[in-house]
């Protein structure tokens, strides 16, 4: 029932903040929560996005502080999330997000939260985390090559069949997604531009907010690669693989696998973000 919000990372924090703003409406008068799991700087971050939201009308901002998995077993946090409609996972390393609350009472948590039909926002490692499986490192911004220096790592398994890519343009990360999606192309692969989003009903598709792009790597009609048969550091070779590009209005319904258009406008129209 519930929804996530994937951002690719340096989200507009400043001016028109659009996909924040889609966040604060969605949460409403409920109460969102923060946390900088995944941060080094946990205490910076949480300032910082505390005074957007409030500046943004959420008038209950609560963070989660989680150093630990004690921390992420403990009352206390599951007392800070006892009432959330949405929670907010900041960027950092995505595996300090799984390492520290896979299989512990916050992370059942957040999953009662999304399944009654909540929000669960994540930007950049945030985003990487949403799905089964998650991109962790490797790759460069060429040709992806064959080889172990592709990383990839369990995700929450918020969003299933796909692999999110985050900061994706700007570091040139789509030879790596077409990696992933050599290696099994019955797996959507997901690539977010800085600044730029999808609100994501797993079951049904998303549609794309913000300045960038989302790319969409499907692997459904691939003829041929050579992924499993080449010599390791061989450039890869993929046929036949169908490539989207969607940007803000647009929307992508996963069953048919098939992109639609809508106006940018729309979406600045409806967050009342007009420049």
């Amino acid at each position: 029932k519930g929804e996530l919000l994937v951002i690719g990372g340096h989200e507009d924090k400043h001016h028109e903040r659009l996909i924040l703003r889609y966040l604060a409406r969605r949460v409403g008068s409920g109460t969102l929560v923060v946390s900088a799991v995944a941060s080094e700087e946990p205490e910076e971050l949480w300032e910082e996005y505390e005074g957007v939201f409030r500046a943004l009308n959420v008038r209950h901002v609560r963070r989660l502080s989680i150093e630990s998995r004690a921390d992420a077993e403990s009352p206390k946090s599951l007392r800070v999330l006892k009432d959330a409609t949405a929670v907010f996972l900041t960027g950092g390393d995505q595996l300090r997000i799984t390492s520290m609350i896979g299989d512990t009472p916050v992370f059942s948590r957040l999953v009662e939260i999304f399944a009654s039909g909540g929000m669960i926002a994540g930007t950049s490692a945030g985003a990487s985390v949403m799905s089964e499986t998650m991109l962790i490192g490797g790759g460069s911004n060429g040709s992806h090559r064959i080889g172990p220096d592709l990383q990839l790592a369990p995700g929450l398994g918020l969003a299933h069949d796909m692999v999110i890519d985050q900061h994706f343009a700007e570091r040139g990360r789509i030879g790596r997604l077409l990696g992933v999606v050599a290696q099994n192309p019955r797996i959507l692969g997901v690539g977010l531009d800085e600044n730029t989003a999808i609100a994501l009903n797993p079951s049904r598709g998303f549609r794309v907010l913000g300045e960038g792009a989302v790319y969409v790597v499907d692997g459904a009609t691939v003829t041929n690669t050579n992924i499993a048969e080449e010599e390791r550091d061989r450039a890869m070779s993929i046929y036949n693989v169908t490539v989207h590009l969607l940007t803000q209005g647009d929307r992508f319904t996963i069953a048919t696998r098939t992109p639609s258009s809508a106006p940018a406008e729309s979406i600045e129209k409806e967050l009342g973000a007009a420049s």
